[in-house]
């Protein structure tokens, strides 16, 4: 078999299977921020419950992810400390639930800043495959997000709305690239 051939087809699985998994993101976040807005004033069962779920959420993602780069020999750097960071966050929330919506604020900042850096890391090192420059770009307006919510921690009119517009406006992010990513597997 002419390996020239064979080659690409890696990148077009990976490109597909990444194409997939921005589509349920994007329509995970805004389910998601829709109902978190609904409870956005206080913190009851169902927005301690929705809070925890996000970064569940986003290790179950970039689990997905991992498997399918690597069975497609992509690049994985990056996706490991995603892993990690989301797990730590789930379980920050879990405690800060109990303490009010600074705390929430705080461990939610927190997790947005750092996962924004790696999100923008791993865009970088994607770049190549198309369809990444809406990640990349997300990455950094999610850093800036978590130092505004940890800012906002310290307000007296403290509210979960802002994370229901950050969760939707990543996964705007999230469908723009996977059309993109479905733009660039077609001209390829």
């Amino acid at each position: 078999m002419d390996s020239s051939v064979a080659a690409p087809a890696p990148a077009a699985s990976t490109s597909a299977a990444l194409r997939r998994l921005y589509f349920l993101r994007f329509a995970f976040a805004a389910v998601w921020a829709a109902l978190l807005f609904t409870s956005a004033r206080t913190l009851d069962t169902l927005g301690a419950t929705l809070l925890v779920i996000y970064p569940l959420f986003d290790v179950a993602c970039a689990v997905a992810d991992v498997r399918s780069a690597r069975a497609n020999r992509g690049p994985v750097r990056g996706l490991h400390a995603n892993i990690v960071l989301s797990t730590l966050t789930a379980a920050g929330l879990v405690a800060a639930s109990s303490s009010g919506i600074p705390a929430v604020l705080r461990v939610w900042g927190a997790w947005a800043i750092t996962a924004g850096l790696v999100q923008l890391v791993v865009g970088v090192l994607r770049r190549g495959m198309g369809g990444q420059w809406p990640m990349i770009v997300s990455g950094a307006v999610s850093t800036l997000a978590g130092a505004s919510f940890v800012a906002q921690a310290g307000k007296d009119d403290a509210s979960l709305g802002a994370l229901a517009g950050y969760a939707f406006l990543g996964g705007v992010f999230f469908l723009v690239s996977a059309l993109r990513l479905g733009r660039a597997g077609r001209t390829a």
